[in-house]
């Protein structure tokens, strides 16, 4: 979907909402907010952000579903908030900040047993998902004529491992260390992939690493406009990763995802849609039950391309952390749990 057109149905629903509020209709049905931490506008979760806080929101005053209206959680109103990403929204779920966010499995694993990336720090142990999304594929993006065909070539290099607070910078650092790198041998910076790419189009950088479901728009854009070449993940070096942390997958980036790019072999995680313990169990039922309607399916077919993989059938497939007691009465309801 386009960001653009996503913010306008954000703001949209905003209007709407103080609309109803001043006319005094809201007071005859509670409201409730729900936000959906997502990541930076040029990748994948905040479109996909913005497609399913559009498919759980009915606004007060809104017409029910039956009579061609929303078929969302009557009263809700919810926002896909721009974010750094996994790490950063699963510390706002911690704290209160978001309702809700997106992460990769791995991310999520290590902060619910404090392991990985949250050794020595407190464990998230409210952490709760709501359902597996879809894989999200790791990207290592190189200028055209750097010279980069392996990982391992990014030595000397001027590289972007994305923000601290990303899941893109975790999963970097590990790509790197499998190829016998570290930040001492490249020379790193730390950006989004949008800035990222600017610099990239510039000749100021040579590389960025991204995760995030294909195709995503800032490696679009640039390959369009400039040219990029994706560096294999492949090799002894790809299977020690697969081998050493299990919720990494093989993946594959079919041939013209991006301009004049052909097929490329690389490892994934998946994006997974986490809560907390603090959200009552009734709402949290009232989204998952949304998200899986027959009304959000035609929205998430028709408004991105991810949003296809996003399936009721998959939704409990390698999930890092255990399933809020909203979600799995609904899973239960059903028939995907016993």
């Amino acid at each position: 979907m386009n960001v653009t057109k996503t913010l306008k149905r954000i703001v949209a629903a905003g209007l709407a909402v103080a609309v109803v509020a001043g006319a005094g209709v809201a007071a005859a049905q509670q409201m409730a907010f729900f936000r959906i931490g997502t990541g930076g506008t040029a990748g994948t979760y905040f479109p996909i952000g913005g497609l399913l806080a559009n498919a759980i929101s009915n606004p007060p005053g809104s017409r029910p579903c039956d009579q061609g209206g929303s078929c969302g959680v009557p009263g809700l109103i919810a926002t896909a908030v721009a974010s750094n990403g996994s790490v950063a929204n699963i510390n706002a779920i911690a704290s209160g900040g978001m309702e809700s966010g997106f992460t990769q499995s791995d991310v999520a694993y290590w902060a619910y047993t404090g392991t990985g990336v949250y050794e020595g720090k407190d464990k998230v142990e409210g952490l709760r998902s709501i359902a597996n999304l879809y894989p999200e594929t790791i990207h290592l993006v190189a200028r055209k004529g750097a010279g980069i065909k392996s990982p391992a070539d990014l030595k000397g290099k001027r590289v972007s491992l994305d923000e601290p607070g990303s899941g893109t910078l975790i999963d970097a650092r590990i790509v790197l260390g499998a190829y016998g790198i570290s930040e001492k041998d490249i020379k790193p910076e730390y950006l989004k992939p949008n800035a990222a790419g600017d610099r990239l189009r510039d000749g100021a950088l040579d590389a960025f690493f991204f995760v995030g479901g294909y195709p995503a728009g800032a490696i679009s854009e640039l390959a369009t406009s400039a040219g990029v070449e994706l560096v294999p993940i492949a090799g002894p070096e790809s299977t020690k990763i697969l081998a050493d942390y299990k919720f990494f997958a093989k993946d594959t980036v079919p041939a013209g995802t991006y301009k004049d790019v052909g097929t490329i072999e690389t490892i994934s995680v998946n994006a997974q849609w986490v809560t907390s313990t603090k959200i009552a169990d009734d709402l949290v039922y009232g989204v998952t039950k949304a998200l899986w309607n027959d009304n959000s399916r035609k929205l998430m077919d028709a408004g991105h391309a991810k949003g296809k993989a996003i399936r009721k059938e998959t939704a409990l497939d390698g999930l890092g952390v255990p399933l809020h007691p909203g979600a799995e009465k609904f899973y239960k309801e059903v028939g995907l749990l016993k």
